[in-house]
């Protein structure tokens, strides 16, 4: 395959990403992770220039879940969650 032949692969794979998040569904590519939709409440924040109290508007945000066998490739092959009592003290 040529470069210009995976690219426009992954770039149709992003797209179908992009589609199902549009719609709220969940996509999960096991055991790499899952890409779903937050939705963020309404909050207060501060216009860091003026310091003056502005409403930030609830919105639907994307995020990534890591998935297993990604966290263990990422840490070494150890797993950072666990069992208590499993840290040296």
């Amino acid at each position: 395959m040529s470069r210009r032949q995976i690219g426009e692969i992954v770039e149709m794979f992003l797209d179908e990403i992009k589609t199902a998040l549009q719609k709220g569904d969940k996509v999960a590519l096991t055991p790499f992770g899952s890409f779903v939709v937050r939705h963020r409440r309404k909050r207060e924040g501060r216009n860091p220039k003026t310091g003056e109290t502005i409403t930030i508007a609830a919105r639907k945000v994307p995020a990534f879940q890591a998935g297993k066998a990604l966290k263990d490739a990422v840490s070494g092959g150890r797993s950072s969650g666990g069992r208590k009592g499993s840290r040296k003290r």
